[in-house]
């Protein structure tokens, strides 16, 4: 249960990411709040690192999964935006989103088990968020999208459920606090201290709330998640990656855009799989 708790509140922490992202890249840019978000997370998680310490596991093989965590993290964060500026939201959103089934499939071919019951539940699960998040509105057409950024989003996806996974197993060892570094430190020396000297890092009084709200609730799913992860990482995974249908629905609330009929099937199609999957975890 704890595995189903830990994916639903990152699936609820990430999608605040996303709304509070999105709202402070029209006003800023994508960039520059990619780089605000890595560098609030740091603030918070950084603390925490110095005052637990080293911790005694943290060997070679650790390491690597910290180097895995972060990489993949920033690496398609990267993809994902250079996906939108090239192609549909509509597009991009449902493949990237599919991550935590990429994480699920690595998760299941290093070993760790599920029944078929709940092999099946977690894959309905993944359709509910292909729907949710690829269906337009009532009356409103999809318009062609450059096939780059399909190819670009998957690689997000495939970036971000490395990452995921190598986080999971990371939290296996290692606090909590070490699992979720390595993202913000990544993505502060790639992305933030470049804009410093650039010259180019700045934010408005406007953009402010949204840029640290995003990057607290950031943290905030990654923690949730290194917890859910410690009892089952396919689990978490994909229940994590529903932030994209909550994202939608909030959305639908401060953007004023609308799921239509096949996306409200998508969340329904989500909900039957969770409740499939919490009753067989049980």
């Amino acid at each position: 249960m704890i595995a189903i708790l830990g994916g639903l509140g990152a699936a609820l922490a990430w999608a605040v990411t996303s709304v509070t992202g999105a709202r402070a890249s029209r006003l800023i840019g994508p960039q520059t709040t990619l780089a605000w978000v890595m560098l609030t997370g740091l603030v918070m998680v950084g603390p925490v690192v110095l005052a637990e310490g080293r911790p005694a596991q943290l060997d070679r093989t650790a390491m690597g999964w910290l180097v895995v965590s972060g990489a993949g993290n920033v690496g398609g964060l990267l993809l994902v935006y250079q996906a939108m500026r090239m192609g549909k939201v509509g597009v991009v959103a449902p493949i990237s989103s599919s991550e935590g089934a990429v994480a699920a499939v690595i998760a299941v071919a290093a070993g760790e088990h599920l029944g078929v019951g709940t092999g099946l539940a977690l894959g309905a699960i993944v359709v509910g968020i292909v729907l949710a998040a690829r269906a337009p509105a009532a009356g409103e057409q999809l318009e062609h999208s450059d096939p780059r950024a399909a190819l670009l989003a998957l690689g997000g996806a495939c970036a971000f459920g490395a990452s995921l996974y190598a986080t999971g197993r990371a939290s296996l060892d290692l606090p909590i606090a070490w699992a979720v570094l390595p993202p913000r430190v990544v993505g502060v020396a790639l992305v933030t201290i470049p804009l410093v000297l650039a010259g180019r890092l700045r934010v408005t009084r406007t953009a402010l709330p949204w840029v640290v709200a995003s990057g607290a609730a950031e943290v905030a799913g990654f923690v949730s998640y290194a917890i859910g992860a410690r009892h089952g990482i396919a689990i978490t995974a994909v229940l994590g990656s529903q932030f994209a249908a909550l994202a939608a629905l909030a959305a639908g609330v401060m953007f004023g855009e609308r799921l239509g009929k096949v996306g409200l099937a998508g969340l329904i199609v989500i909900a039957a799989g969770v409740a499939a999957v919490s009753g067989l975890r049980a």
